[in-house]
């Protein structure tokens, strides 16, 4: 496997992390406008992003491969909760 490869091998691990939160803090800002006011879309997204690698990881070294149903849906269930605990909860401030 070249650099190349290497490069899109790593952008395609990333990508369903980083899209699942940009997605889920867009509709999130949308839904709940008024009470997400103060809080950045970035912010929301930056944390999520951060916490799903951290399930694709856990779930690569748990299940020693890529793209488990089981993963994407940890992966899911914790975007939700680290944006309630951002926008909602007590990790707002």
């Amino acid at each position: 496997m070249g650099p190349l490869d290497a490069l899109w091998h790593l952008l395609n691990f990333l990508l369903p992390a980083a899209g699942v939160a940009a997605l889920a803090a867009a509709a999130a800002k949308l839904l709940w406008r008024r009470e997400l006011k103060p809080v950045p879309w970035f912010r929301l997204a930056r944390d999520a992003a951060l916490a799903n690698l951290a399930v694709l990881l856990a779930g690569l070294v748990l299940t020693r491969h890529d793209g488990r149903i089981v993963t994407y849906g940890a992966m899911v269930l914790v975007c939700a909760l680290v944006l309630w605990w951002r926008g909602f909860g007590p990790g707002r401030r």
